[in-house]
């Protein structure tokens, strides 16, 4: 596509995952010489890339809802890929798709309904990933009652001494006095940090942090400077640490099945 002078928008939900995908296609792509660049919200200089991607020096570009403003224009698009699509509205994908008459790619591991029914009535070709990476383990998932909960802390720990990183996903914030039971990470977070986790390097991530702080947490993650992370849903999408073995969910019901099939 870009060999034959085309531009590519990638448009993904989340600020975590643009940089994920941003880092990787970076690395591959300057290679080939092909000019990548990001448009998040937090990125200081827009107008350069605005101004760049109108005239056509950027080749790939990957970005969260700030592709699909106003200001946003583009020489020559010619595929539009949203990621995750099931977290975009109908308007806000078939925004980015205005530029021009590009190819649509929609990615998800969740397909919503209005997507489903797409494909039966011919709108949407489709492709399936139907096979798991070379050396994928099969993912066991059980039910932890908590009378249990001691021996699941305990396999846990041992778990990480012996080199595995663990995830811990809370549905709240903070404490709410309505949602007694429903647990949070900065609770959570202080609880197994003092108790069940003491000793070993713990981690809190939420969307309430700055971009600064979440990029922190998870760079410190991905090198291993974290062992456990007590996290909300942010998570959901665009993680990618392979030394992570174990996801931990308290409050599993608080969530939707297609939020605990991204997990």
């Amino acid at each position: 596509m870009v060999k034959s002078g085309h531009q590519v928008a990638f448009m993904v939900p989340t600020e975590v995952l643009a940089k994920q995908h941003y880092s990787k296609l970076k690395e591959l792509f300057d290679k080939l010489d092909v000019s990548i660049e990001i448009l998040i919200g937090s990125v200081g200089d827009k107008k350069s890339i605005y101004k760049s991607l109108k005239a056509g020096e950027i080749d790939i570009v990957i970005g969260t809802h700030a592709l699909i403003q106003e200001e946003v224009a583009f020489k020559r698009l010619g595929l539009a890929i949203v990621d995750e699509q099931h977290r975009f509205g109908v308007e806000q994908r078939r925004e980015l798709a205005k530029h021009g008459m590009p190819h649509l790619l929609a990615m998800t591991a969740t397909p919503i309904p209005r997507t489903l029914a797409m494909i039966v009535y011919g709108d949407l070709d489709i492709s399936l990933i139907d096979e798991v990476p070379p050396g994928r383990k099969r993912v066991v998932t059980r039910v932890v009652w908590d009378k249990k909960r001691v021996d699941a802390y305990e396999w846990i720990y041992k778990q990480v001494k012996a080199g595995d990183q663990v995830y811990v996903i809370c549905p709240l914030v903070e404490d709410s006095d309505k949602l007694e039971e429903i647990k949070s990470v900065k609770a959570e977070f202080e609880r197994l940090n003092e108790g069940a986790f003491k000793g070993l390097k713990l981690g809190l991530l939420h969307g309430r942090m700055s971009s600064r702080e979440k990029d922190d947490v998870m760079r410190a993650f991905k090198a291993g400077d974290i062992q456990v992370l007590v996290s909300t849903s942010v998570i959901e999408v665009g993680v990618d640490v392979a030394n992570a073995t174990i996801m931990m969910i308290e409050g599993a019901e608080r969530f939707g099945l297609a939020q605990l099939h991204q997990f």
